[in-house]
């Protein structure tokens, strides 16, 4: 009798308050791959705002983390606003400022131009103005609220929760682009801990070599998020070793012109080309091995928005990338293809696209086969 009753009983319905919140939100939702150029998204108004806005949900983000696009009206505002989840932005287009407050402490606000990178502090009131005067302010944001709404499943609670996180921000946590510069836990890399970054186009990076190709790198905590920032620029002629992770990575270029390869792990034949310059937006799939190459005549800088703090240990996906398993190679275990072990068609197509660019390639060093040169130090 239990049986049968457990056979005809109705099946449960599968909820995702995350998806139901941007359906009511009114405003256009991307479901894509890939953008070839934030700046020209369609928008349209968003009375949350008081602005236009659209979502990305970009495949390769999942449930993790989503991105949105966003203007500042014309010598306007945005509506006063404030939420449970994580928000990190970066400016596409014009000049504006911020407010932040929260009940315990009063106003303080920042200016920012096209480039700059910042975080709003977790729960605080904040409020967005347009000081440019010729052009609407744009600006893209990756928030954690696919995590934080469908925990939780109740958006008043989500927008409305009266508590100030004292920790992240206390009133004395300026937005001036000062910080503390030190290394990660391992010593292989150099992170930024700041509220604000002036330009992220143009902030001086550091050597690091374990995507090979002569990269740098300089990394992010943001206003004590746990979702975090990095950015990453390689030299023209050269391109960076396969490797793979968790979901979430939201890379924006921020210059150069080039491309990405991705794949599964054993479906190369099945891969994915994405040719970008700067305003591109692409979001590695879960685990998906993917590479980024540098066709064009200038360095290759790009900006990933993604989980992975070094400070605060939390991942949805649960993995644990402070072992360093995205630069162990796959032949001791880890998820980073060598040059050695990649596939050889993948540097016989970048010499193909560097022909066509009228580039040189400069791996020759690296990579076995290389017609190019010997790269510069």
């Amino acid at each position: 009798m239990a049986l049968e009753q457990q056979k005809s009983a109705p099946r449960v319905t599968r909820l995702n308050t995350y998806a139901e919140w941007q359906a009511n939100e009114g405003i256009p939702i991307y479901d894509t791959f890939f953008v070839q150029d934030l700046k020209e998204l369609e928008l349209a108004p968003w009375d949350r705002t008081g602005g236009l806005g659209a979502f990305v949900n970009l495949e390769g983000a999942g449930t993790s983390n989503n991105c949105y696009v966003a203007e500042v009206p014309l010598g306007g505002t945005t509506k006063p606003m404030r939420h449970l989840y994580e928000e990190m932005v970066y400016v596409l287009q014009g000049n504006g400022a911020t407010t932040i407050w929260n009940d315990a402490n009063d106003k303080h606000t920042f200016e920012w131009q096209a480039g700059s990178l910042f975080a709003i502090p977790l729960n605080t009131n904040f409020q967005h103005f347009n000081t440019t005067g010729d052009l609407p302010a744009r600006y893209m944001a990756v928030i954690s609220a696919p995590v934080v709404m469908n925990m939780f499943h109740n958006s008043e609670f989500v927008f409305d929760a009266p508590y100030d996180f004292l920790d992240r921000y206390n009133g004395e946590q300026h937005f001036d682009g000062d910080g503390e510069l030190y290394s990660n836990d391992r010593g292989t890399y150099n992170i930024w801990e700041t509220n604000f970054v002036p330009n992220a186009d143009t902030v001086p990076l550091y050597k690091r070599g374990n995507r090979g190709a002569g990269g740098s790198y300089l990394a992010f905590e943001l206003s004590h998020n746990t979702m975090v920032a990095h950015i990453s620029e390689f030299p023209v002629g050269t391109y960076k070793k396969a490797h793979r992770h968790g979901p979430g990575a939201n890379v924006v270029i921020l210059g150069g012109q080039g491309f990405t390869l991705l794949w599964e792990d054993g479906k190369w034949d099945e891969r994915t080309k994405v040719d970008w310059t700067p305003g591109s937006i692409v979001v590695p799939p879960n685990q998906w091995f993917h590479q980024h190459f540098n066709s064009g005549a200038v360095p290759a800088r790009y900006l990933a928005l993604r989980w992975g703090s070094n400070r605060y240990q939390f991942r949805p996906d649960g993995s644990d990338e402070a072992k360093g398993g995205t630069e162990t190679s796959t032949r001791l275990g880890g998820n980073q293809i060598e040059y050695e072990d990649e596939n050889p068609e993948i540097h016989e197509l970048f010499e193909a696209e560097l022909e066509k660019a009228g580039a040189v390639c400069q791996m020759k060093s690296m990579v076995s086969g290389c017609t190019g040169v010997e790269m510069a130090d």
